[in-house]
C-alpha cells in the first residue's frame, strides 16, 4: 500500500476535522444542542486520531537496533490501536452520556436555530471531501476485493481507520441533523438527545470493529494468499529446490514481510550447490513480493512422516 496515499489521506482528513470541529463547538455554544456537543466532540477526536496516525507513521520509519531487530514497523498497528480507544472512550461514551443528560432533562433549541442546521450541511460537505479523498486512496490499492473484504485484510492500517473514521463522521452528521431538525420542527429536546445517542452507538461500534481489526495485526498476520502463492511459485522455480516442506510468514509491518521456510534438496548435493540455490529462491521472491524484506531459507531432506503444511495465508 502506497504511503504516500495513506499520509495524503490522513491529512485531509485531519485538515477537514480540525475546521468543522470549531464550527460545531460554535454552534453548541449559540444553541445548546446536545448533538452539536457531541459531534464536536467527536471531531475532536477524530483530529486526535488522525494525529496519532501520522505520529506512528513517522515513529515507524525508524531503523532497526540491536533491541529491536526487526525494527519499528508494528508501530502503526500500535497507535492504530489507541485510535479505537480514543474513538470508543472520547467519542462513543462521551456521546451517550450527553444523550442520557439530555434525554433526562429535554429543552428546544430556542436561540440562533438555523446555526446548527447550516453547519451540519457545511459538514456534510467536507467530510464528504475527505471521505472522497480515503476512497480514490483505497482504491489505488484495494484491486477486485470489496470494501468489508479491503477494511478486514488490509495490512497497512491508516486507510481502512480513515473509512470507517470518514464513513462514522458522515453518518453521524446525518443523525445530529435528523435529531436537530425534529427538535426545531417539534420543538421537543428528546430528538436532540435521540439523535447524540444514536452518534454514540455508532461511534461504540465503529470503535470496537477497529480494535478487533488492530488487535489481530498487533498479533501477527501471515502474508495474503496471493503473496503466499507467489512466495511458494518463486521458491518452487528454482531447479535444485524439490519443493517447501513448511513456511510461516509474517508481517512486520504493514510494508515488511518475514518469510521462513524448510526447504527440501537432494541428499547428493553439495554445500556451494545448495547455496546457489537458496540465493537464487531468495532474489526470486524479493522479485515476486517485493515487501519480502526479511528471508530465512533451511534446507532439509524431504521425508514423508515429517512434511507440514505451507502456512496458511491470512484467514480474514
Amino acid at each position: 500500500m502506497s504511503v504516500e496515499g495513506s499520509t495524503k489521506a490522513v491529512v485531509m482528513a485531519l485538515a477537514a476535522n480540525m475546521g468543522i470541529a470549531v464550527t460545531k463547538f460554535v454552534a453548541f455554544g449559540l444553541t445548546g444542542s446536545s448533538a452539536m456537543l457531541a459531534e464536536g466532540i467527536h471531531s475532536v477526536a477524530d483530529s486526535g486520531n488522525q494525529g496519532l496516525l501520522l505520529l506512528g507513521g513517522k515513529r515507524a520509519r525508524r531503523g532497526a537496533t540491536p533491541e529491536h531487530p526487526f525494527g519499528y514497523g508494528r508501530e502503526r498497528y500500535i497507535y492504530a490501536f489507541l485510535v479505537s480507544i480514543v474513538l470508543f472512550s472520547m467519542g462513543g461514551l462521551f456521546a451517550l452520556y450527553e444523550a442520557w443528560h439530555k434525554l433526562s432533562d429535554p429543552h428546544p433549541i430556542t436561540e440562533w436555530q438555523w446555526v446548527p442546521v447550516v453547519v451540519l450541511v457545511v459538514a456534510i460537505g467536507m467530510e464528504s471531501f475527505a471521505m472522497r479523498t480515503a476512497i480514490k486512496e483505497s482504491n489505488a490499492v484495494r484491486g477486485k476485493a470489496s470494501w468489508v473484504e479491503f477494511v478486514r485484510r488490509s495490512k497497512s492500517p491508516e486507510l481502512p481507520v480513515i473509512l470507517l473514521e470518514d464513513a462514522g463522521a458522515l453518518v453521524g452528521l446525518v443523525f445530529a441533523l435528523f435529531g436537530v431538525g425534529l427538535t426545531l420542527i417539534t420543538g421537543n429536546g428528546v430528538w436532540d438527545g435521540l439523535g447524540t445517542a444514536a452518534i454514540g452507538v455508532l461511534l461504540v461500534v465503529i470503535a470496537i470493529v477497529l480494535a478487533v481489526e488492530m488487535k489481530s495485526l498487533l498479533i501477527g498476520e501471515s502474508a495474503t494468499r496471493e503473496h503466499v502463492r507467489e512466495i511458494e511459485s518463486a521458491i518452487g522455480g528454482v531447479d535444485d529446490i524439490n519443493g517447501i516442506i513448511h513456511m510461516r510468514t509474517l508481517h512486520i509491518g504493514p510494508e515488511e514481510l518475514l518469510v521462513a521456510a524448510k526447504i527440501a534438496v537432494d541428499a547428493e548435493d553439495d554445500a556451494q550447490r545448495i547455496a546457489r540455490a537458496i540465493d537464487t529462491a531468495e532474489e526470486r521472491v524479493r522479485a515476486a513480493v517485493p515487501i519480502a524484506r526479511m528471508i530465512y531459507l533451511e534446507p532439509d531432506l524431504l521425508r514423508e512422516e515429517r512434511s507440514e503444511p505451507s502456512a496458511a495465508a491470512d484467514p480474514a
